[in-house]
């Protein structure tokens, strides 16, 4: 189907998907995106992309590919896909995929007998959010907790960040914190909160036995009170003058040193 209108239907449901006016959905864009949506098996609603990409070989073939997953595709000119596109620079194509699972039910019939959980608590950069969803997949966590505050994992800001993460990692979202405590302490799984004013590192802990990293927002990091619901508080040792590390490079620092006691090869 060639699109020659902005108001064409599904461009008014790419920019609603795109803005979160609807949450049904997810607005996913760029290639090596697109692929890794494909490649993860998400239900994929509808496709729209430039007809300059589609006259290159490895996006004509991805396209032949989405289109066995929907009857919902569009040809679109540069100019058109720029009023649906989420960057400056529109990259060629947009995919509207279903919502992975991200409830609670869902995210705790897939955890590990051992887990490694991190728990992005209030973090509303969604920037940071999607590199947190990264690096845990790469150093083996079994799962991302976003508790209520914390930046939609789903928005297109954070899947950017976290390349193609969130659609394979285990997501429990909108979580109350409270809940996730509860739970955590029920399953013996250990509260690790990551506090600069800590007195142990981060390497001194034990993260051999089931675990929870928890993680605050950069600016304020966590407050005393959901300090005090922790088991134990760490800190990433620093030169002096540095005040705080992103959190998510801390989250990777953190989560590798819990990579290596476990073997991670």
């Amino acid at each position: 189907m060639k699109i020659t209108s902005r108001d064409n239907s599904l461009l008014r449901r790419a920019r609603s998907v795109r803005d979160g006016k609807e949450t049904d959905a997810i607005y996913i864009e760029g290639l090596r995106l697109c692929e890794e949506a494909l490649a993860s098996s998400l239900t994929i609603e509808a496709v729209i992309y430039s007809e300059e990409l589609g006259r290159k070989e490895r996006a004509a073939l991805l396209i032949q590919r989405l289109s066995g997953a929907t009857n919902k595709v569009g040809s679109v000119s540069e100019k058109l896909l720029a009023s649906a596109s989420y960057t400056k620079t529109p990259q060629g194509i947009v995919v509207l995929a279903s919502r992975p699972a991200h409830d609670e039910s869902s995210f705790k019939k897939r955890q590990a007998a051992t887990p490694l959980i991190v728990v992005m608590l209030g973090i509303n950069n969604p920037v940071n959010v999607g590199a947190i969803l990264r690096v845990a997949e790469a150093a083996g966590a079994t799962g991302v907790i976003a508790t209520q505050n914390t930046a939609d994992p789903f928005s297109p800001k954070s899947l950017r960040g976290a390349m193609g993460s969130a659609f394979r990692l285990p997501i429990w979202e909108d979580a109350d914190y409270s809940k996730v405590v509860e739970w955590c302490q029920s399953f013996g799984i250990k509260l690790l909160a990551a506090d600069v004013n800590a007195s142990t590192a981060h390497v001194e802990a034990d993260w051999r036995n089931p675990c929870a990293l928890i993680l605050g927002p950069e600016s304020t990091g966590l407050t005393q009170e959901q300090i005090r619901t922790a088991d134990q508080t760490i800190k990433v040792p620093m030169q002096p003058n540095v005040q705080s590390l992103n959190v998510s490079v801390a989250a990777g620092v953190i989560l590798y040193e819990a990579a290596r006691q476990r073997g991670l090869r």
